[in-house]
């Protein structure tokens, strides 16, 4: 018996690929700060756009208690 519709089964791709497929296909770039594969330089350069971007996650966690 099936449980998924036809076209909806196969193998899931991990978030790795994703990511690659996302930065090759359309030039979205999805980085973790604490991405062990950068430096410390990298790391702080992500965490810095990614405050000027979206705000500073510090000051959210903050006013929420």
């Amino acid at each position: 018996m099936r449980w998924a519709p036809r076209g909806y089964g196969g193998d899931r791709r991990s978030p790795e690929q994703v990511k690659q497929e996302g930065w090759r296909e359309q030039r979205v770039l999805v980085i973790a700060e604490n991405d062990e594969r950068l430096t410390w330089p990298e790391r702080e350069l992500v965490r810095q756009l990614g405050d000027k971007l979206y705000g500073d996650c510090t000051q959210r966690k903050e006013a929420q208690r």
